[in-house]
């Protein structure tokens, strides 16, 4: 299944094109399903009808729209959670929370679309689609979604390594030797169990075969907020197969208009763009879409586009330089914004406001790290042999 994940600054559009784009395709037969995540219903205001409930709807042949009940999520989770852990909280004490008192905390939202994204993805039978078009939130909000099942799950492994389940067996008598009581049972089975989910969603996101789409008006501050979700979206090594360039003014707009100003901008802007991005530019309707007649005047851009993917390789200059090269993308980084640090078997990369953790290919976690360069959007991290790790050549 192919997956557009589409997303840009607050206002760009992006609802409306994650819209049209999924029509667009169920119109050329593909068997489509669109995602939306807003918890007022923009994607519904959009197609002319109401996205939320229990199930997908059809908006016309080949084509459903969704938008995950998060509050229902919640407390579906929460209840469970209350029944699994029922011994212990009875042990404390503690009352139970009934579902109809339960209000969703923040991040409920984000958790229920990487749900359903899971489920689009593991669909079988008639809920399969060949086309999965997702309305991801504004660019920030979206970005922190993307990293939310790796992180997650590198917050469990190192709470609750699953090495340690191999002395489960011995976890009583390893208890009354260190005279506190070990984690139960139940919290590592719990732990295996988030994990398997949370890397059924990051698996979608890392497919070979999903793409991020940015929406952004050209101007000053659309091309701000694209420089600054571009880099981003690299930092997690995801790729881009298309801007789109919304909302563009006529270029026969009179000169004694009020739009000449808007219209200067969005020249420079659009020239830029085309200098660094693929960009497609979709017309300003002049009014708010609404519908399917108007999703389809905005002629969405085609899905089926090839996109290289994202690499981070690794060059051998030991004999030349004595160093091995880890070469990172980050497009439109600056020197004053990046900053490396070397923890463990990890590097940890900022760049501006985005941070990653991410682990050393085998080869370097032998080696010290030996400086750094950023060169033409490519960030190139050098390693030098630990002698004391690397093995001697006879």
């Amino acid at each position: 299944m192919r997956t557009i994940l589409i997303t840009g600054p607050g206002g760009s559009g992006r609802t409306t094109v994650a819209a049209a784009t999924a029509l667009a395709a169920a119109r050329q037969g593909t068997r489509t399903l669109l995602l939306g995540a807003d918890r007022d219903d923009t994607l519904g205001a959009v197609l002319g009808m109401p996205t939320g409930g229990p199930a997908p709807i059809t908006v016309e042949p080949r084509l459903t729209a969704w938008r995950p009940d998060a509050a229902k999520g919640f407390r579906d989770d929460l209840v469970a959670l209350q029944e699994r852990a029922a011994s212990a909280l009875d042990l404390l004490g503690a009352g139970r929370l009934d579902p109809e008192e339960l209000t969703p905390l923040p991040g409920a939202d984000e958790l229920a679309l990487l749900r359903a994204l899971r489920d689009a993805a593991l669909a079988e039978g008639p809920d399969h689609h060949e086309l999965l078009v997702v309305d991801l939130p504004p660019a920030p909000r979206a970005l922190a979604l993307l990293a939310l099942p790796e992180e997650l799950r590198r917050y469990l492994r190192r709470l609750l390594p699953p090495e340690r389940q191999a002395a489960r067996a011995l976890r009583p008598v390893l208890g009354r030797l260190a005279g506190v009581p070990m984690p139960a049972e139940a919290l590592y089975e719990a732990a295996a169990r988030w994990d398997l989910e949370l890397a059924a969603a990051e698996a979608v996101v890392a497919d070979r075969n999903t793409v991020v789409r940015l929406v952004a008006e050209p101007g000053p501050a659309g091309a701000d907020a694209v420089r600054s979700t571009t880099l981003g979206l690299a930092l997690r090594g995801l790729r881009t197969d298309l801007l789109v360039a919304n909302r563009v003014l006529p270029e026969d707009t009179p000169a004694d208009s009020w739009l000449t100003g808007p219209l200067t901008q969005q020249r420079k802007t659009l020239e830029e763009w085309q200098g660094a991005y693929d960009v497609r530019a979709v017309a300003h309707l002049g009014r708010d879409p609404r519908g399917g007649d108007d999703l389809a005047a905005l002629d969405a851009p085609d899905v089926n586009r090839d996109v290289p993917p994202v690499e981070w390789p690794v060059t051998d200059r030991l004999a030349e330089d004595g160093v091995l090269v880890w070469h990172l993308p980050l497009p439109g980084a600056t020197r004053d914004e990046l900053d490396l640090v070397r923890r463990g078997d990890e590097l940890v990369v900022t760049a501006g406001p985005f941070r990653r953790i991410v682990p050393l290919p085998s080869a370097l976690r032998r080696c010290t790290v030996d400086g750094a360069a950023l060169r033409e959007g490519t960030l190139a991290v050098r390693f030098a042999p630990d002698p004391r790790l690397w093995p001697r050549s006879r």
